[in-house]
C-alpha cells in the first residue's frame, strides 16, 4: 500500500517527503550542471530570455549576443531596441524581451551594477526585482538563486505539474505560497535549491510531460498519477549505472 503523503497545503509538507523526492530524482539523473552560464550577468539575461521559450532557443540568442558583443550591462544600455530585438530573435517574443532586458539593465545601472546589488539583503533584492516591469516571481527567483546565490526556491510549470501528480499539491496554489512551503520544509541550502529545481526540470522534460510517460518513470511506484504502473526499468539505478 502506498504511503500517504503530506500535501503542500494546510499544515504544510513533511521535510522528509520533499527530501525523499529530491533523493529519488538525484538517484535517477545525477548532479545537474545548471544554470549553464559563464557569468552571473549571463544568468540574468537568460532568466529574461527563457520566458516562454525552449532553452535551446535561449542558447542561440545568447550566442548571438556574445558574437555581437552585447553580453554586458554597458553594451546593452548602449544598444538600440531594434538591434537588440533582432539579435535575440531566436528566443521568441523578441520585441517584448528586448524591452524587458532594457528595463532590467536600467534598474541594475541605477543600483550600481550587479555586484553592488548582490550586497543587498535578500528581501530587499526580491522586492526590488519584482518592481521592474517584465520581471515576475519566477524570473526574479531565477536571478536570485542562480546569479546571486540566494536561497530561494524557484516555482515553475514543471514544479506544479510534478507536485500535483505526486499528490503533494493541487497545482493552482499562489506562487509565493508554494515557494514558501518548499523553503520552510527544506534546509536553507542554495546548492540543494539549485539542484532540486534543475532535477525537476530534467524529470519533466524526460518523462513527466504534459502527457505523462509513466511506463518510463523511475518514480512511478510512489506517484499518485503513476501508481500501479510498473516501470520498464529498475526504479533506483545502481551506482554502476547511475548517470
Amino acid at each position: 500500500m502506498e504511503k500517504e503523503k503530506t500535501p503542500l497545503t494546510g499544515t504544510g509538507p513533511a521535510a522528509s517527503t520533499l527530501r525523499g523526492l529530491y533523493d529519488a530524482l538525484r538517484a535517477v539523473y545525477g548532479e545537474q550542471p545548471w544554470w549553464p552560464a559563464e557569468s552571473a550577468f549571463e544568468v540574468v539575461v537568460g532568466a529574461v530570455l527563457t520566458q516562454n521559450a525552449a532553452w535551446s532557443n535561449v542558447e542561440k540568442a545568447i550566442d548571438r549576443m556574445k558574437a555581437a558583443g552585447l553580453l554586458s550591462l554597458s553594451a546593452l544600455l548602449d544598444t538600440d531596441h531594434d538591434t537588440l530585438a533582432d539579435v535575440i530573435r531566436p528566443s521568441g517574443y523578441y520585441n517584448i524581451k528586448a524591452k524587458r532586458l532594457r528595463n532590467l539593465c536600467v534598474f541594475m545601472a541605477q543600483e550600481g551594477g550587479l555586484d553592488v546589488f548582490a550586497q543587498r539583503e535578500l528581501p530587499d533584492q526580491r522586492e526590488s526585482l519584482l518592481s521592474v516591469n517584465g520581471v515576475g516571481p519566477e524570473t526574479a527567483d531565477d536571478i536570485l538563486l542562480y546569479a546571486l546565490q540566494q536561497p530561494v526556491f524557484v516555482i515553475d510549470t514543471y514544479t506544479r505539474r510534478l507536485l500535483q501528480r505526486y499528490g503533494l499539491a493541487r497545482g493552482d496554489e499562489a506562487y509565493d505560497a508554494l515557494r514558501s512551503k518548499f523553503e520552510q520544509a527544506l534546509d536553507t541550502d542554495v546548492y540543494l535549491f539549485q539542484q532540486y529545481h534543475a532535477l525537476i526540470v530534467m524529470h519533466a522534460k524526460a518523462v513527466c510531460r504534459k502527457i505523462p510517460q509513466c511506463r518510463l518513470c523511475a518514480l512511478a511506484a510512489d506517484c499518485a498519477t503513476g501508481g500501479g504502473v510498473v516501470p520498464i526499468f529498475h526504479r533506483f539505478p545502481s551506482s554502476e549505472t547511475k548517470p
